[in-house]
């Protein structure tokens, strides 16, 4: 029988992995599961995993060339999540083992995260929650609607196609940029970021992160936008410079932000950031519901059974480097 690592801490199985998925997982691997409450150093995951064909990876589990060196048993590593820069592919890759990701079972819960976010953002709902539960009567101030409001999407991948739609369903105005041409749509512009920038009363960056896109919220960026406009960040941390977008809350230029993510471990939200008075921020969690979580811990025990049948996944990343999937009964065309 297959065995199998799963490295989530034990205080985070329940709610990153779920009983449905280990049940599943168990009816064709022997597993076994990380017992700390932690992460696990490289080293120790190498220990905690000798002996195992198979390795499902937490979101921070790290997967260096050691592991790989010290693994010779290891044959697929599936990352419990689409992000994989945690692991060394070009090392797997090297020594033969496959590397999967699991696709976005999020896409809906980010969208909605956003949606809230805007509300609050737009209405004052935390402060006014804060100051009743400081004991105070706050002042009230007057709101916006996001009925005739200008969103902005930079990026239109799934995060953003359904963000789209809430939005008109709440009867904003929607802009866009992507790389790609849309098609022609009466309700939604597509428009180069500058322009975006310049209109929009709210963006929300849902880029990917890549080369092109680190940095892209920088100063000239947050210059760019209207001085009561707000800015969101629900993709990665990379793609905003911090020091810029502080700078630009403490002038001024913007009438506040919320973000779900950042450059802190794990992607978090950067504690200076978090605290700043105008600033909504959540600990990653835009994506943390039991259907998102459950969609990509099924989806990767579905991989595993899929390869130990004799399949390859479409969340396979170097399939034709995999030439340890040979002892599973794989023929693999390996690249030259």
């Amino acid at each position: 029988m297959t065995k199998v690592f799963v490295s989530h801490p034990s205080d985070k199985l329940d709610m990153y992995f779920g009983d449905r998925a280990a049940a599943a997982l168990r009816t064709f691997a022997e597993v076994r599961f990380n017992p700390d409450a932690r992460d696990l150093s490289a080293a120790e995951l190498v220990a905690a995993a000798r002996g195992c064909d198979a390795l499902i990876a937490y979101r921070q589990t790290p997967a260096p060339a050691a592991l790989f060196d010290a693994l010779p048993e290891l044959t697929v590593v599936l990352r419990c999540a689409m992000d994989i820069r945690t692991i060394d592919v070009a090392a797997a890759s090297a020594h033969g083992v496959l590397v999967t990701r699991a696709g976005p079972g999020f896409n809906a819960a980010v969208a909605e995260w956003i949606i809230g976010v805007m509300l609050d953002l737009a209405r004052g709902i935390s402060r006014y929650v804060e100051a009743y539960h400081g004991g105070t009567s706050p002042a009230p101030f007057m709101g916006r609607e996001l009925r005739g409001a200008t969103l902005g999407i930079v990026g239109f991948g799934g995060i953003g196609r359904s963000l789209c739609e809430l939005a008109l369903a709440f009867g904003m105005r929607v802009v866009i940029t992507t790389p790609r041409p849309l098609e022609a749509r009466d309700d939604v512009r597509q428009l180069p970021l500058p322009a975006l920038l310049a209109e929009a009363d709210f963006v929300a960056c849902l880029a990917p992160a890549n080369a092109e896109t680190a940095g892209m919220f920088d100063a000239a960026a947050f210059a760019a936008m209207k001085p009561d406009a707000y800015f969101i960040n629900a993709a990665r941390g990379e793609l905003v410079d911090e020091r810029a977008l502080l700078d630009a809350l403490n002038a001024g230029q913007l009438a506040g932000c919320a973000l779900d993510v950042g450059l802190a471990p794990d992607q978090m939200p950067a504690t200076e950031l978090a605290r700043h008075p105008r600033v909504l921020a959540t600990p990653h969690i835009g994506g943390l519901t039991p259907p998102a979580i459950e969609h990509q811990a099924l989806e990767t025990v579905a991989q595993l059974q899929a390869l130990v049948e004799g399949r390859m996944p479409p969340g396979a990343v170097n399939a034709e480097h995999a030439t340890r999937l040979q002892r599973w009964g794989h023929t693999i065309a390996a690249a030259r």
